[in-house]
């Protein structure tokens, strides 16, 4: 599980990492990192720091039951994964209709793969 402050929740933080982030497509998901978070308005609460992660399983990936396995197969994988992206950064994972017959050990490969395409230079200095 995610911890609270490490989870996107609101449709407009959704919304404007999928438009203004960057992008990496994998057999598997799509993700869509910001790499710095947009301002909030005045009258809302500061945003932490930490990186955050948000998912999307729409239903062309399956039933309910098939949904709701992916997304915590997502939640475990991404967990792990967390610490790799910069402080500030949002990340939204969109899981593709073939996440529904992959297991974790594929999830977490195609994870892996997607944020070191997307973070470049910074994946390959740790």
């Amino acid at each position: 599980m995610l911890p609270a402050q490490a989870r996107l929740r609101r449709r407009p933080e959704f919304s404007a990492v999928v438009r203004s982030g960057r992008r990496a497509g994998r057999p598997t998901m799509v993700l869509h990192l910001l790499s710095e978070r947009p301002a909030q308005p005045a009258g809302d609460l500061a945003s932490p720091a930490a990186a955050r992660a948000g998912f999307v399983v729409g239903k062309s990936v399956g039933n309910s039951v098939v949904r709701h396995r992916v997304t915590r197969r997502l939640r475990a994988v991404v967990r792990h994964e967390l610490d790799r992206l910069p402080v500030g950064a949002d990340l939204v994972v969109r899981a593709r209709p073939e996440a529904a017959d992959a297991d974790s050990a594929v999830l977490h490969q195609d994870l892996v793969k997607g944020l070191d395409r997307l973070l470049g230079d910074r994946a390959s200095s740790r």
